[in-house]
């Protein structure tokens, strides 16, 4: 297992080959800005309304055609976790999970984080604000709000933030977790320089990790840096786990690794 620290994401660097992930930003953010554009220079014409569906068809279109401008050496599945949150978005059921789901800063750090109660718990990882003072989240729709560490768990990479809010949208935690091998999963989370970004995977089992005490799950899954804090939702709408960091596995190759949600509720009442 290769870690540059416990507390870092490990981030494969063939995925920045060619092109980083700012001019990756501007060149996705361009043609989100081309779509926006077009969507609303139809919607303005009275006799020719834009459904919400074609607006993501546009959109997906022209991010496939931004595969084309991008060298052949860049990592494909970097353009695809795009595609791939465009069509999730379109159902209702994901974009309600997505409500709930936040971006955390804390000072340099970025990270993800989820609310788990309409006043304002929420749930990110050690990592993305130890030893920081000054901590924001963000909701979708609900704006900014200054959050205080209510609980930190370094030994399994949790953390419990508090935000002053009411009516916040929120997932439900699983009372355990429990999957099958290669069930599926979505998770949301800020990978990059995106927010928001919806995707799915499998989760393949758990695995030992050297600086652990206890096992971890393995998913298989486009997990990038900003992922950390991701909420991992199983198909009963239920989080059963916490994205953490990404492994170079022997057998499996590059995976993502979750903290099981048993370990936050052991951890805190």
């Amino acid at each position: 297992m290769e870690r540059d620290d416990q507390k870092q994401d490990i981030i494969d660097e063939d995925l920045y080959e060619e092109i980083d992930d700012e001019e990756m930003y501007e060149l996705v953010q361009e043609e989100k800005r081309k779509a926006i554009a077009r969507a609303k220079a139809e919607k303005e014409e009275p006799k020719r309304p834009f459904p919400k569906w074609a607006f993501w068809l546009v959109a997906i279109v022209m991010v496939l055609n931004l595969a084309a401008v991008i060298p052949q050496t860049y990592s494909i599945p970097a353009i695809d976790f795009l595609v791939t949150s465009a069509k999730l978005s379109t159902n209702p059921v994901i974009d309600d999970y997505q409500e709930a789901v936040v971006v955390v800063k804390a000072g340099q750090s970025k990270g993800t984080g989820f609310a788990i109660t309409e006043d304002g718990t929420i749930i990110t990882n050690h990592h993305v604000i130890e030893d920081e003072k000054r901590i924001s989240v963000a909701f979708p729709e609900e704006g900014l709000f200054h959050a205080e560490v209510e609980a930190a768990f370094p030994d399994v990479d949790l953390a419990v933030l508090k935000v002053e809010g009411e009516s916040l949208p929120h997932l439900d935690l699983a009372d355990k977790t429990t999957f099958e091998s290669e069930e599926h999963f979505y998770f949301i989370g800020n990978p990059l320089k995106f927010t928001g970004i919806a995707n799915q995977g499998t989760i393949i089992d758990y695995t030992n990790l050297e600086s652990w005490d206890q096992p971890v799950m393995m998913l298989d899954a486009p997990i990038y840096k900003g992922n950390s804090g991701s909420p991992v939702i199983n198909d009963e709408s239920e989080v059963i786990g916490v994205v953490f960091a990404t492994l170079n596995h022997e057998d499996h190759g590059r995976v993502g690794l979750a903290v099981p949600i048993d370990y936050f509720h052991n951890k805190y009442p």
